[in-house]
């Protein structure tokens, strides 16, 4: 997303936009009225990514709440899934974490979080977006304010949970160097104390959760050309990059080679499939390899819709042992509701350490595929209109109109959607062959003229 838009955008997952732009003190304190009004005054988890603008965002959610009468504990700095964690370890009705995720640093908003610790779903985001759109709110009179206390234990049972969840002691006998880039984002901290509690000799860049990105913040390879290099340099056996609230997590083999956020969750299903083998949900942009290692393992998977509050939804009802997304998102119900790059380099380490081998030579024996992504600036008026077109140009495919429109041939795939957090639609293929995916969506492209 460019920093050139004035607009707030205000979704059923929360709102986001420009500092000094779209995105003003008014409206954050007034969605947080909305959220504190939809918990009817009760307790509510208050975290932020480590933007600078993030403090003072802060202030004015901290407003919004008390005028609803909510008692509000601060957890400070902290990752995305540490906020879901707190949630339910504080008997909280809701969250509220400020970050704009992976977005440009002149960007910042609100994540909204229900009282299961997971992002809301779209039905529940929906009724707090009307309270907001209408101006419903129920304030609380001048002696039943809320109130403010400070928490900061959070990111330690965090830690200690994924401790309890993975083997430790078999991670530790191998006596790994990890190279960990928080980029300044708010994941460093509970990072490197993750990596000092498996003993894995941690190297760390950007630990310091000051908001200063030392490149642009989504963990894409074009966007780490000054990282890659530094995983041989420093010996690393292999490498961990977060985003600016660390629900994402990227990887880089020991040669220094970008293995990306795609096969992040494949990764993490070679160890957990293992040893509890479950049903998995990815969403319907994610790479088939996570679906033939769950054939591997002769269990299902089930796609939902994009977006991490689908992925749940479908998890819940599915039963699964583990889902998530191709951003490099992990979602681990024993751990929490919410993508967690914390359990997924667990996962990660006890994979090297269980196997012996290289992440090089994992990786390379997964079956092959090249995932192609475009983006698209598409009026929505215009996208009945495309989805015909292109069930008209690829007959033989099958069609699945979940979200979007996605095309499936027996070995490769095509889904076309608007995004849920920017103005654009996503046309996103993967086949065998780079090739093949690149002409799919070229033809998408070539439709919209």
């Amino acid at each position: 997303m460019s920093a050139t838009t004035s607009d707030l955008i205000v979704s059923v997952s929360g709102i986001r936009g420009i500092i000094g732009a779209g995105l003003s003190p008014v409206a954050v304190a007034t969605f947080a009225q909305a959220l504190g009004t939809y918990v009817r005054g009760e307790r509510v988890v208050l975290s932020r990514d480590s933007r600078p603008s993030g403090d003072m965002l802060r202030h004015a959610v901290i407003a919004g709440l008390e005028a609803c009468g909510c008692e509000i504990i601060d957890i400070g700095v902290a990752p995305t899934p540490t906020c879901g964690l707190a949630i339910r370890r504080l008997d909280a009705q809701g969250g509220i974490q400020i970050s704009a995720s992976h977005n440009p640093a002149p960007w910042n908003g609100l994540k909204l979080f229900g009282n299961d610790g997971a992002v809301l779903s779209p039905s529940k985001g929906r009724e707090i977006k009307n309270i907001y759109d209408t101006n419903k709110f129920v304030l609380a009179p001048h002696d039943k304010l809320g109130d403010i206390r400070e928490c900061h234990k959070a990111e330690d049972w965090h830690r200690e949970r994924v401790l309890e969840l993975v083997d430790v002691t078999r991670i530790r006998s191998r006596n790994f160097r990890v190279f960990l880039d928080a980029n300044a984002g708010a994941g460093g901290p509970l990072g490197k104390a993750l990596l000092d509690s498996c003993q894995a000799n941690p190297v760390i860049a950007g630990g310091h959760p000051d908001g200063h990105f030392a490149h642009p913040p989504e963990p894409l390879a074009e966007n780490l050309t000054t990282i890659l290099p530094r995983i041989l340099q420093e010996r690393a056996d292999v490498g961990f990059v977060l985003d600016p609230d660390a629900d994402r997590l990227a990887v880089i083999d020991e040669t220094g080679r970008y293995i990306g956020e795609e096969l992040t969750l494949a990764l993490a299903l070679l160890c957990r499939l293992k040893k509890d083998p479950g049903p998995i949900v990815i969403n319907m942009s994610s790479s088939r390899v996570s679906e033939d290692i769950a054939k591997r393992f002769g269990v299902s998977c089930v796609r939902s819709a994009v977006g991490e509050a689908n992925v749940v939804a479908l998890m819940r009802e599915s039963g699964a042992a583990i889902g998530g997304e191709g951003n490099g998102g992990v979602i681990d119900p024993r751990v929490g509701w919410v993508r967690d790059p914390y359990i997924g380099m667990g996962l990660i380490l006890q994979l090297l350490a269980e196997t012996g081998k290289p992440l090089s030579t994992i990786v390379n024996e997964l079956p092959s595929y090249t995932i192609i992504k475009d983006k698209y600036t598409v009026s929505p008026d215009r996208l009945p209109s495309l989805y015909a077109e292109l069930e008209k140009r690829w007959p033989e495919a099958t069609p699945n109109r979940l979200d979007g429109l996605r095309l499936d041939w027996p070995d490769r795939w095509l889904h076309v959607r608007p995004s849920n957090t920017e103005p654009i639609i996503r046309v996103i293929a993967e086949a065998p062959k780079a090739d093949d995916a690149r002409e799919l969506c070229a033809a998408v492209g070539k439709m919209l003229g």
